[in-house]
């Protein structure tokens, strides 16, 4: 599912914005800042303090996110569900993924919800389709947020 660049993009824009539904039907975004890639197919997140969202995955697992990398103007949309482990029940190898990446955070997440992916799409600006590059958008972006120097 995920491509090279789409694990890169994650990997480096950990922030992703969770988009679930509530109970009456309305949609619900929240960003979520601990995300890891556990495998092509497989992303996943601490909970750290996310109650509205945990409560809509456990009515409805269905969500997607969206990772955005400011400089290059790409994004990726993923689309999958969720299976929420409680720490507790959460298996060795899914703690250490996020021992690798969120040590600092560990302590502090009481669930992991995983992501089974079932669709990922790499988004990028119009500004690609009239010739900028990838290389002209980051100059471009970083000077404007005044990353230069």
């Amino acid at each position: 599912m995920l491509t090279d660049e789409m694990v890169r993009l994650i990997r480096t824009n950990t922030a992703g914005m969770v988009a679930t539904q509530r109970a009456d039907g309305r949609a619900a975004v929240s960003p979520k800042a601990t995300f890891v890639v556990l495998d092509k197919e497989t992303i996943a997140f601490g909970n750290i303090r996310s109650p509205q969202t945990m409560a809509n995955l456990r009515r409805d697992p269905h969500l997607e996110v969206c990772f955005l990398d400011v400089l290059t103007r790409k994004a990726v949309r993923v689309g999958g569900t969720a299976r929420i482990f409680h720490r507790r029940q959460a298996p060795t190898l899914l703690i250490q993924a996020f021992e690798t990446v969120w040590s600092d955070y560990l302590d502090r997440m009481s669930a992991f919800v995983v992501v089974a992916i079932g669709y990922a799409e790499l988004i990028l600006s119009p500004a690609y389709d009239i010739g900028l590059s990838e290389r002209d958008l980051r100059a471009h972006y970083r000077k404007k947020l005044g990353l230069n120097g």
